[in-house]
């Protein structure tokens, strides 16, 4: 692929494919950042890659090792600085120096103190030009959830509710609210999330799966996480019959012995946590908690309770809101119109709106 325009557009376009690279494991690459980098030379890509599942290979060092041709003063446009410290795998500055890449172009620095600005410096050192900025507000858009996970040592946390055009969040007779192009949606959301939280309740209403079932991307559905105060979870549940194959974990405070066991030899991971004072769980304690596991971006897919109790804690970053074209009328049931000032305040929020063949999802993003 190669590109004749001025060196501005030829920076942003190459930028612009890095991106496309890191979307690609958005939320699968646990602790680390999803990065994308593409090696150009002679204005044509000879390279390109992402950081690998669960956060190794990193991007460079895949793009490098599988450049086409010999690198020696090719450019590199990566969108987050590349690494200079050693953790389990060697720094990536080290082996853009070693191939002697004649320019760099990162889009911002990265927020982990061990690599902020230290990269740029070592580069420098060696005589490698490097440029930062280039398409800086779209990639540090994308970086919001690792921000977040580095700065603020929490989880970033999407919430996600289907309703009807009357604004039910439960239909009587039917199982589906909104149409198959937004359940497809909801499948991709899931694909770039590492973990879902549900709740009990949900689980024994809808016996729901909380997979992605989206073909080529079923192995990026998330580890499913429920919150389950007396361990109320059928044992026959699709959620706890696919433990082993989908990594399943739940918090509960009591439980029955003999449940226990066998949800322990169905796999299901069991975490005892404690209760408020009120005998609810604390919810930023359980997202504290999650981040000590390694997971940096969450899904609530959850009945309304759940849902608003996370609303109001103001521990939610995004939130997906399909609603279907239909009205549900008398067959409505769990209305949002008690709350819908929380699910659309302006002062919070700004939107984006896209149509799903006649549903609409409306995604709240917080300023």
């Amino acid at each position: 692929m190669s590109i004749k325009k001025n060196n501005f557009s030829n920076n942003t376009f190459f930028m612009n494919l890095a991106l496309m690279q890191a979307y690609k494991v958005l939320g699968n690459t646990g602790e680390n950042p999803a990065v994308g980098c593409v090696v150009v030379k002679d204005k044509n890509v000879i390279s390109s890659a992402h950081t690998g599942i669960k956060g190794r290979p990193h991007a460079e060092m895949a793009a490098i090792k599988f450049a086409k041709k010999n690198i020696y003063g090719s450019e590199l446009f990566v969108t987050l600085e590349p690494c200079s410290h050693y953790g389990l795998t060697p720094p990536c500055v080290k082996s853009i120096i070693k191939n002697k890449v004649k320019r760099v172009f990162f889009s911002i620095y990265d927020p982990d103190l061990r690599s902020f600005k230290k990269s740029s410096k070592n580069l420098k050192k060696e005589k490698i030009s490097v440029k930062t900025g280039t398409c800086s507000n779209k990639i540090n858009y994308f970086y919001r959830s690792y921000y977040k996970f580095k700065k603020k040592k929490l989880p970033f946390v999407t919430a996600k509710v289907a309703a009807s055009k009357d604004l039910f969040t439960k239909n009587k007779k039917k199982r589906w609210i909104t149409n198959r192009f937004s359940r497809g949606r909801v499948h991709l959301i899931r694909s770039q999330h590492d973990c879902i939280i549900t709740s009990a309740k949900t689980i024994i209403d809808d016996n729901s799966k909380l997979t992605c079932r989206i073909p080529g991307l079923e192995s990026f559905s998330p580890t499913r996480i429920i919150l389950d105060k007396k361990l109320k979870i059928p044992i026959d549940s699709n959620m706890a019959k696919s433990a082993k194959k989908n990594r399943t974990l739940i918090f509960f405070n009591t439980g029955e012995r003999k449940k226990i066991k066998v949800l322990k030899n169905l796999k299901v991971k069991l975490y005892k946590f404690p209760l408020s004072k009120e005998g609810n769980f604390d919810l930023k304690s359980i997202l504290i908690k999650i981040k000590q596991f390694g997971y940096s971006r969450i899904l609530i897919e959850s009945g309304l309770t759940l849902t608003t109790n996370f609303l109001k804690n103001n521990l939610v970053d995004d939130l997906h809101l399909f609603i279907s074209n239909n009205n549900l009328g008398n067959l409505g049931k769990n209305s949002m119109k008690k709350n819908v000032k929380l699910f659309l305040s302006e002062k919070k929020y700004t939107n984006q709106v896209v149509n799903l063949m006649g549903d609409k999802l409306i995604s709240y993003k917080i300023k």
